[in-house]
C-alpha cells in the first residue's frame, strides 16, 4: 500500500511533514518521502492523502482485556473497538493466562486485534503476604510469558521489596499502584517503572501532624489536608527515577466530576457497550460520589489537586503515559482513551505531550523506539489516517479516515459496519 500527498506527524518531534508519500510492505513502512520522488512498486493499492493527516497508531497503556469468562463476541467487540478508535496497542494492567492466549491469535491474524503486551496477575496483600510468595509469583510469571507485572493495594514492605528485586533480575517492568505501607518515595526509589492513576500523591504530600487515617479511593478523604510545598520535591524525584506516569485521568473526571451519571450514560460512545453493563456503571457511580459526600470528602479540591499535579510533573518533564484503564466505570475500550487526550489537554498538555504520550513514550517505556511509535522507515506499519490535524485540535484524533494495524489497512467503511454492529 501507498498512501499519497500525505501530511506526516512522525511524532518524534512536533512537526507536520507535508506532501509526503508512505509505503508500506507486509507489516513495515518501507518508504518515505516527498510525493513524485519515491519509487511505488507495480500492484501497490494507492490510498489518495491530499488533505488528510497520518500519524501513528495509538498505544492505551492501561487496559483491560478479556479473560475466559468472557463469551467470545464480547472479546472480539472489545479488541476491535480498539481498533475502530485508531488503538494499535493495548497494554493490559490485570493479567490472565488467556489473554496470552489472545495475544498469540491476534499475532497470527486469527483475530483482529491490537498489539498486545500483558502484565502479570495481581501482585497484592491477599495474594502475595510474604518475600517468599512473591519471588515465587514474579518467577513464575516470568516463566508464563507475561511481560511485566501489576502492583495493587496492601502489599507488604518487604514483598513489595522482593517482587522488585525479582523482577529486575527476571527482566520485567513493574507498575502499578503505590502501597500504603511502602510509600511514594521508596516506591520511586525502588524503580517502579509506573505510577498508574497517579496514586500514592496525595498520601505523600499530607500536611505535617494530620492524623494517620485510611485512603479512600485514592486519598479522596485526603484532598483538604495537603501541603503544596511538599508537591515539587515530589516531582522532582518522579523526574530523577525515570519513572512514567499514567494518569487516567478520564476515569476520575467521569466518577467524580460534575458531569450527572445519568448524562454521562447517554453519551454516544456508551451505545457500543452492553446496556446492561452501563446500567451498573452509573449505579456504581451514583453510590462512589454519594459514599464519598457522607464520608466528608472534597471532590473539587480532590480534582483540583489532580488538574494541578498532572500540570507540574507534565512541565518538570516526567513522561506520560495514555491510559484510560477500560473497560472500567463509563470508559468504553477505546472511546474512553480519546477521551483520555481530550482530558489531559485541558489539564494542561500541550496536545503534542498529550499525543506522544499515546506514541512514542509507549514505545521508549518498553524499550521498542526502533519497533513502532513514530512514522519512519522499518517501524511497525500501525497508523491512522485523519482528515484534520490533531497538533490544532486534539479532538480531530476522532476523525479518521482509517486505522491500519501491522500493514493491515480498516478503511473507515469497514470500522463503520463494526460499529454499527454493536451500537444498542
Amino acid at each position: 500500500m501507498a498512501f499519497e500527498n500525505v501530511a506526516v506527524l512522525p511524532m518524534d518531534r512536533e512537526i507536520v511533514l507535508r506532501g509526503q508519500t508512505v509505503v508500506i510492505e507486509g507489516r513495515r513502512i518501507a518508504a518515505i518521502g516527498a510525493t513524485g520522488s519515491v519509487e511505488i512498486p507495480d500492484g501497490t493499492q494507492r490510498i489518495d492523502g491530499s488533505g488528510q493527516y497520518l500519524m501513528p497508531g495509538l498505544a492505551e497503556m492501561h487496559g483491560h482485556l478479556p479473560t475466559d469468562q468472557w463469551d467470545e463476541a464480547l472479546q472480539q467487540r472489545l479488541l476491535k473497538l480498539n481498533i475502530v478508535t485508531g488503538i494499535t496497542t493495548v497494554r493490559s494492567m490485570l493479567g490472565h493466562p488467556h489473554q496470552l492466549v489472545l495475544r498469540e491469535r491476534i499475532a497470527n491474524e486469527e483475530w483482529h486485534g491490537p498489539q498486545l503486551f500483558i502484565a502479570a496477575p495481581s501482585i497484592n496483600g491477599r495474594a502475595t503476604p510474604t518475600a517468599t510468595d512473591a519471588r515465587e509469583q514474579v518467577t513464575r510469571y516470568r516463566a508464563a510469558g507475561y511481560d511485566g507485572i501489576k502492583i495493587h493495594p496492601g502489599l507488604s514492605l518487604a514483598a513489595f521489596d522482593a517482587t522488585m528485586q525479582t523482577a529486575a533480575r527476571e527482566g520485567l517492568w513493574v507498575g502499578g499502584h503505590v502501597p500504603e505501607a511502602v510509600g511514594l518515595e521508596h516506591a520511586l526509589n525502588s524503580g517502579l517503572k509506573t505510577i498508574e492513576h497517579l496514586d500514592g500523591f496525595v498520601e505523600a504530600t499530607q500536611k505535617a501532624g494530620t492524623p494517620a487515617v485510611a485512603s479512600q479511593f485514592f486519598g479522596i478523604n485526603k484532598a483538604t489536608t495537603i501541603d503544596p510545598e511538599r508537591i515539587a520535591p515530589l516531582v522532582t524525584a518522579a523526574l530523577s527515577s525515570g519513572t512514567y506516569v499514567t494518569p487516567t485521568q478520564s476515569l476520575f473526571v467521569t466518577t467524580l466530576g460534575t458531569t450527572p451519571p445519568a448524562t454521562t450514560a447517554a453519551r454516544e460512545d456508551m451505545r457500543y457497550w452492553p446496556k446492561e453493563t452501563v446500567a451498573q456503571w452509573q449505579q456504581r457511580v451514583e453510590e462512589l460520589r454519594k459514599s464519598a459526600m457522607e464520608g466528608g470528602a472534597d471532590l473539587p479540591a480532590f480534582m483540583a489537586f489532580r488538574a494541578a499535579l498532572i500540570q507540574q510533573l507534565d512541565a518538570a518533564g516526567v513522561p506520560f503515559l495514555l491510559g484510560a484503564d477500560a473497560p472500567q466505570m463509563f470508559n468504553v475500550p477505546g472511546f474512553a482513551t480519546l477521551f483520555e487526550l481530550e482530558v489531559l489537554v485541558e489539564a494542561g498538555l500541550s496536545p503534542f505531550a498529550a499525543l506522544q504520550s499515546g506514541t512514542l513514550n509507549p514505545a521508549l517505556f518498553l524499550g521498542l523506539e526502533e519497533s513502532f511509535g513514530t512514522v519512519e522507515v522499518g517501524k511497525r506499519a500501525d497508523l491512522i489516517l485523519l482528515s484534520a490535524n490533531p497538533l490544532e485540535d486534539i479532538s480531530n484524533v476522532r476523525q479518521r479516515s482509517g486505522v491500519m494495524v501491522a500493514g493491515r489497512w480498516y478503511p473507515a467503511s469497514e470500522l463503520n459496519e463494526w460499529l454499527a454492529e454493536y451500537e444498542n
